[in-house]
Formats: structure tokens, C-alpha cells, sequence
């Protein structure tokens, strides 16, 4: 699906304004940017997105934008989101790599850093709790959200708690969640 209004000019630019805005992870400023502002996707279609980018070799958020990319303005959509991305971050770890050199242990950086670390973390958690309850409010049948909400517990603790890997935990929950939407989708 393409839509006219997205060229790669808009991809680039949307790509790059999370990108730069994004310190600690750019995950809560891509759902911010391409759910709720410009409306790209839907609740449904990052999470589905974001589920195969996570599936796919490399950083998470590189394949989500190539992916977006594509789907808007082709091939150099792809490359349009990616350079967004990439560029301004780039540019940005090149003078924060020289700064850091002379302030490292100075004590006000250390506690900035600490304060990024804390902001970063909630950042993270506020986009989890986005993505659940935007895949469980679309959910009419209890027994359905009975299963959604079973699989989102059963990969928090698999990868948050028991620290199992995420191939296994894919690998594990992927055919579960198939046979148990099977058997619930099946009943009226």
C-alpha cells in the first residue's frame, strides 16, 4: 500500500525529527511519530511491523524505518527513512564522543546520564503499555484477550524475568499463539 502524500522527502524528515529526539531508544518517538501524528499506521499495523523487525537481523528500529519506507514510496522510501534515521544521531554521537572524553567523570554529566538512563527506561515502558492496550482494546471476545494477554505475559516473563532468549521465546510462543487463536477464532 502507497499513499500519494508520503514521498520520500516526508519519510526522510519524519525519520529524522524521532531520531534526533530519540536518546535512550527511538521505539516511543517512532509509535509517537507514525501512530498518533501522521496517522502512517495504525496501533495494529506497528505492532505487526515491529514484530517482524524484531524477527529480522540488525537493530529493530533500522528495519521498522526500512520497512515503513517501502511500504510509502518504494525502494527509495526504504533508503529515505533509513538515511533519516541514521544521519542526525550519526552527527550527533560524533560531538558527544568528543565531548565525552573530557567530561566522563565530571559529576554533573555522571548524574545527566543517570537521569537519561531513568527517562529512557520509562520511555521504553510507556510505549509497552501503548502497544497493549492498543492490541487489546480492538479485541471483541473475551476467550481472544484471554489468549492476547496470556501470550504478552508469557514473553514478559520468558524474556524480562526468566531472561530466555528471544529466538526461544519466538520460537516457543509463535506456534502456541497460532494454535490458540485457532481453537478460540474456531468457537462462535
Amino acid at each position: 500500500m502507497q499513499d500519494a502524500r508520503v514521498g520520500c522527502w516526508a519519510l526522510f524528515k519524519v525519520f529524522s525529527h524521532m531520531a534526533i529526539q530519540g536518546f535512550g531508544g527511538v521505539l516511543p518517538f517512532a509509535y509517537r511519530h507514525l501512530v498518533e501524528r501522521t496517522q502512517w499506521l495504525t496501533a495494529a499495523e506497528f505492532g505487526q511491523l515491529l514484530s517482524i523487525a524484531q524477527l529480522l537481523p540488525g537493530p529493530t528500529i533500522c528495519n521498522l524505518s526500512v520497512m515503513v519506507g517501502q511500504r510509502y514510496a518504494g525502494v527509495a522510501g526504504g533508503f529515505s527513512a533509513l538515511a533519516g534515521l541514521l544521519l542526525g544521531p550519526f552527527f550527533i554521537v560524533i560531538a558527544l564522543g568528543a565531548a565525552y572524553q573530557g567530561l566522563a567523570h565530571h559529576p554533573i554529566f555522571v548524574n545527566a546520564m543517570r537521569g537519561m538512563a531513568a527517562a529512557a527506561s520509562g520511555l521504553i515502558l510507556a510505549t509497552a503499555l501503548k502497544l497493549a492496550l492498543g492490541m487489546l482494546r480492538g479485541t471483541a471476545l473475551r476467550a481472544r484477550r484471554a489468549v492476547q494477554v496470556a501470550l504478552l505475559a508469557a514473553a514478559f516473563v520468558g524474556l524480562g524475568v526468566a531472561k530466555v532468549g528471544l529466538i526461544t521465546v519466538v520460537a516457543t510462543l509463535v506456534p502456541i499463539g497460532f494454535l490458540l487463536f485457532a481453537f478460540v477464532w474456531r468457537k462462535p
